[in-house]
């Protein structure tokens, strides 16, 4: 999967000064409690509220740098249920994806800055036709096509990832592991 972004260049230098990648908790069942953080590097748990209220859990793989973003889910034949692979952005751009390479079919889900999902649109396997939400947005969320529909998983649902019970970082600092919309400052 390769994003198309001209602004993604200069944000990859900032955040390999500011940050690095680590998870925070291991995926748990959607009714189950949070468990403590045991996840592997360079993985989080990301978690969809719905408008209903279920919480639904993701264990993801972060693609943060450069060449993980251009990689994606390329080549991949499987994917678990409940896994996928998060592109999160240190400020909101106009993401576009597109399947090259990828033979898995994938729900990309379109991440606003507020933490709502502005688009889940379906990522056929090998076409290179752009997939954006036409908006800017903070993060892509790829999973199997057809889970969002099948987990109850909506434009509107609220996402967020990592350890948001821990205190927030310092204003203006960004972490590619934690993304909590709301937390105060």
């Amino acid at each position: 999967m390769k994003r198309n972004s001209w602004l993604w260049t200069a944000s990859l230098a900032l955040l390999i000064a500011a940050t690095g990648c680590r998870g925070d908790a291991p995926a748990t069942p959607d009714d189950g409690p949070e468990v403590a953080p045991t996840t592997r590097e360079g993985e989080v748990q990301l978690r969809i509220t719905t408008v209903s209220g279920d919480i639904r859990r993701f264990q993801v793989e972060l693609a943060v740098d450069d060449a993980s973003q251009q990689r994606g889910l390329m080549e991949r034949t499987h994917l678990g249920p409940d896994a996928g692979m998060l592109f999160p952005y240190p400020y909101p751009v106009a993401a576009s994806f597109w399947m090259k390479n990828t033979p898995l079919p994938l729900d990309l889900i379109f991440i606003r800055p507020d933490g709502t999902i502005a688009a889940i649109l379906p990522g056929e396997p090998n076409d290179l036709t752009p997939l954006s939400a036409g908006e800017a947005v903070s993060g892509v969320l790829e999973v199997n096509r057809g889970r969002a529909e099948a987990l109850g998983v909506a434009p509107g649902d609220k996402v967020s990832w990592g350890n948001c019970d821990e205190a927030p970082p310092a204003a203006n600092a960004w972490r590619a592991d934690r993304f909590c919309p709301g937390e105060t400052e």
